[in-house]
């Protein structure tokens, strides 16, 4: 039985990894301070070459902003599809060889190698792995290795770029302690600024703060966080096989072939599964439809896309799915929605063509969801469909679709 203190967890991360992507296309690229985003100068940075953070750009800058610190930046609107595919081609390699990993982003993976030691060694396994990926895929990628998900992850981004790292059992507290705060994970700029304002600027000043005086500067997050300064972290690896999807489907009162309620009925539940994805900052990779016909005959059809939160994504691809499933001379008695192949993402790196507007439109959106409910705001194709209850509540016939 392997104990949380005799735990060996690899972090494993690619390097900038749409810029790598861009750089392994058009090999030209490489060196060069690259953007990936809108080109527009409405848009923002989805991704961003270590050159160009030079000049102090970073991801979720307007394109405008960053151009006019660095004029000679060449931009690249981006290409979800190839990335996502990129994405599973690594996922692929690491599913075949790592005997537990969780699949935490699109480009971030923890490794659960623990006993490892006993066959072939910890680091030499990993250090194998990691040039076995880079030179299958041709892109560059870095990992931290320690005894719990914290420490490696922090590991890695000391590591990057294209580098190795390895913390001993013991030395948690020693590796972090000279680190800024803003490097533990969970200390945005938020967060860095309030500690800073308190004389708290490093790691080790941090994990000396008694518990109690964090918790009341913030809380259940002020216990979680002297937890991680002082490089305790039980969490586990959760294998992505498990990961569970979000879903959602809906029994009518009366079978229909009526194609306007049934494409209000998509909306409707493509909406509130989506904003379910986007609250708990997830992407999906997968779409599944479901559809019971009025003799009780249930079909599926599902799709792989390019990971997205975005309603109007994928409603689109829903749509698609229906019009391939959908048998027009049969009366239908319930629809389904299901997304899976969840990954941690945000908003702004599925859309590269995107306007700041559009980003806006969508935080605005969710956060008068978040306050009034989520059917308060909805399409207008959903709201004045035939044969629609008035929804001010959520309806009773939604119901969890898919088990995890």
């Amino acid at each position: 039985m392997i104990t949380l203190q005799q735990r060996t967890i690899a972090h494993f991360d690619l390097d900038c990894f749409f810029v790598s992507v861009e750089c392994q296309r058009d090999s030209r690229l490489s060196g060069q301070p690259l953007l990936v985003g809108g080109s527009s100068d409405r848009a923002v940075v989805a991704a961003c070459s270590y050159e160009a953070r030079r000049y102090g750009i970073h991801s979720a800058m307007p394109m405008k902003t960053a151009l006019r610190l660095c004029p000679h930046a060449i931009v690249r609107s981006g290409d979800m599809d190839l990335y996502s595919a990129k994405s599973r081609e690594i996922t692929e390699m690491i599913a075949e060889k790592a005997p537990l990993y969780e699949k935490s982003s699109i480009d971030e993976f923890y490794l659960d190698i623990s006993g490892m030691d006993k066959f072939f060694g910890s680091l030499k396994w990993t250090t194998a792995l990691r040039r076995s990926i880079m030179k299958e895929s041709g892109l560059p990628i870095s990992f931290g290795l320690a005894s719990n998900k914290l420490v490696s992850k922090v590991a890695t981004d000391e590591a990057k770029p294209n580098g190795q790292l390895e913390i001993l059992f013991g030395e948690e507290k020693n590796f972090l302690a000279p680190l800024a705060v803003e490097k533990i994970p969970m200390v945005g700029r938020e967060t860095g600024a309030l500690l800073r304002r308190r004389g708290v600027e490093t790691v080790k000043t941090l994990s000396e703060v008694p518990i109690s005086l964090l918790e009341a500067w913030m809380g259940k997050n002020g216990i979680a966080l002297w937890k991680k300064a002082n490089g305790i972290d039980e969490s586990p690896v959760v294998p992505f096989y498990e990961q569970k999807s979000i879903s959602t489907e809906s029994t009518f009162p009366a079978d229909t072939i009526d194609l306007q309620f049934l494409h209000a009925e998509l909306v409707r539940m493509t909406e509130k599964i989506a904003f379910e994805l986007r609250q708990q900052q997830k992407l999906t990779g997968c779409i599944t439809l479901k559809i019971r016909y009025a003799d009780f005959e249930t079909v599926t059809k599902q799709m792989s896309i390019p990971y997205s939160c975005a309603d109007h994504v994928l409603l689109e691809k829903v749509k698609d799915l229906f019009k391939k499933l959908y048998d027009r001379r049969l009366l239908v008695r319930l629809i389904g929605v299901r997304f899976s192949h969840l990954v941690h993402g945000n908003y702004q790196i599925s859309l590269f063509d995107d306007k700041q507007e559009m980003i806006a439109l969508y935080q605005a959106i969710d956060q008068i969801k978040n306050r009034f409910g989520w059917e308060y705001l909805m399409k207008g194709t959903n709201v004045n469909a035939p044969g629609k209850k008035d929804r001010t509540t959520p309806p009773k016939d939604i119901m969890p679709y898919f088990k995890a």
